[in-house]
């Protein structure tokens, strides 16, 4: 086995050219760290029609063929962009599936994900080219690995295809009626409780996990977490069944997009060295969201989905009392149920020298908010891995976090002895959550102690995707040499 791999990612969403959320990010960020270490890696993914293709530069590279759909064929064709540095990201064009408003919440998401993942596999041929590994990703590509060991296993070249399934987020699964077996082409005999069939329907993301040759998700900690009827989603049996092939492997971020020195969204650029445009972005921050500049206030910045599952009925237990008692001010940034919209509404007219509020999506005011604040916000119910911790701590900004996923791999509580880069929480309840805040104010009122050596501590926290990289090549080789020990038995 050579040390360069040709590696097919394979996302329903892509940092730059679609996302709803942290998927795109990795997807935009890891095969570009792979490419640069050698490896042949492809990206692919919808031709979503939000997508432009001028921009980006795609270009047809196929002619049209036909699919298998149903009792029917569909057709498709591929377009490719090189918009990713060193990567071929491919998409797959059906302006009937895919040309619409939104990415995912379709009435016919079935057939558009079935669709996407068979596509997948019969673009190879025309393109002359055959991965070592597909690196599926979440429940729009659950059925690869399904097509890859049933209807695909004879064809010439797929049998050497290995996969490894990664799990982002195990709540979204992708559950169907059993109609999606006739979709997809399958026999009626993989209708079973040990291979599709998921509490009388069927699952995408189980399809995934029980066909696969290895499976990952986005922190160590999850993937244990994820064994458990707490965090298991209703498949935390078959995750223990198949917990010798699990990994986690952290996520990473990008230090070129997220750093303080070169942001180009900031106000001031700053460092570990020198921090006064840090106090400077906090000063205009305040005064863009209406906030007093008061440079010695503590700021907690929030960027979030607003969810109970990011902890939001933990704020709005604990932000009423802490706005009237605390020297405190809070940015919040963020969009989700209209429950927490209009709480945090009420709550910023009741206190509007303490609470700011942005009820959007606004990435240049995230980058201000992450370079600006003293303090970042992540009480959440669980996280597999979370990105924002790791971004404010590449700004110098200290997270507050419970003890969940990926948080607890990469904050520690900040010790008497000088080690840690924030403070964190164990117990999901307001009083826990409460005190976390109350130990962080503690250490920024003394500054000399306390405040100073965490500071310098988050800035020299790395969590680059270099070395995610490396172990992700590992866990691929470890892939391909169980699919060789199966075809040798």
């Amino acid at each position: 086995m050579t040390s360069s791999m040709k590696i097919l990612y394979a996302s329903a969403e892509v940092v730059p050219f679609a996302k709803t959320g942290g998927l795109a990010d990795v997807a935009g960020a890891l095969p570009k760290v792979l490419a640069a270490q050698g490896h042949d890696v492809r990206v692919v993914l919808p031709r979503y029609g939000s997508i432009d293709g001028e921009k980006f530069g795609l270009r047809p590279v196929t002619p049209t063929f036909r699919i298998p759909h149903g009792n029917e064929t569909i057709e498709i064709r591929i377009e490719a962009s090189d918009a990713i540095p060193g990567v071929t990201t491919y998409f797959i064009r059906d302006d009937y599936l895919y040309d619409r408003e939104g990415l995912y919440g379709q009435a016919d998401d079935d057939h558009r994900f079935v669709a996407y993942s068979r596509a997948i596999l019969e673009m190879l041929p025309h393109l002359g080219w055959m991965p070592d590994v597909i690196n599926c990703n979440d429940w729009h590509t659950g059925l690869v690995p399904v097509y890859l060991k049933t209807l695909y296993a004879a064809r010439p070249g797929y049998a050497n295809i290995a996969t490894l399934y990664t799990i982002h987020n195990l709540a979204y699964q992708g559950h169907f009626s059993p109609h999606i077996l006739e979709l997809a082409g399958l026999p009626r005999e993989l209708f079973t409780w040990d291979k599709l069939e998921f509490y009388g329907g069927f699952n995408f993301m189980k399809a995934g996990l029980i066909y696969a040759d290895a499976l990952s998700t986005v922190s160590e900690t999850y993937a244990e977490e994820i064994q458990t009827p707490e965090f298991g989603e209703r498949l935390d049996g078959v995750l223990t069944y198949r917990k010798d092939d699990l990994y986690g492997i952290l996520n990473g971020i990008d230090y070129h997009e997220w750093s303080p020195a070169t942001d180009t969204f900031i106000p001031a650029h700053f460092s570990a060295d020198d921090l006064a445009g840090k106090a400077r972005d906090k000063a205009l921050l305040q005064q863009a969201m209406g906030l007093p500049d008061e440079p010695d206030t503590a700021l907690f910045g929030i960027v979030s989905r607003l969810s109970s599952q990011k902890g939001l009925d933990l704020l709005e237990a604990v932000l009423p009392p802490m706005l009237e008692e605390l020297p405190m001010q809070v940015v919040i940034l963020g969009t989700g149920d209209a429950h927490y919209h209009a709480m945090l509404e009420r709550l910023a007219a009741a206190h509007p020298d303490k609470l700011a509020i942005a009820l959007k999506f606004d990435n240049a005011l995230a980058h201000r908010i992450y370079a600006a604040s003293d303090f970042f916000l992540m009480p959440s119910r669980y996280e597999p891995c979370g990105l924002g911790q790791l971004i404010s701590l590449a700004y110098g900004t200290i997270p507050v976090v419970r003890a969940t996923g990926g948080l607890a791999d990469t904050v520690k509580e900040f010790t008497g002895r000088g080690k840690g880069n924030g403070f964190v929480f164990t117990d999901y309840t307001p009083e826990a959550l409460t005190e976390a805040i109350i130990r962080a104010l503690k250490c920024y009122l003394d500054i000399k102690g306390c405040w100073n050596k965490i500071v310098q501590n988050a800035f020299a926290c790395d969590f680059s995707w270099e070395s995610s990289a490396k172990k992700y090549v590992k866990v691929y080789k470890a892939a391909m040499k169980k699919l060789e020990k199966m075809a040798a038995a």
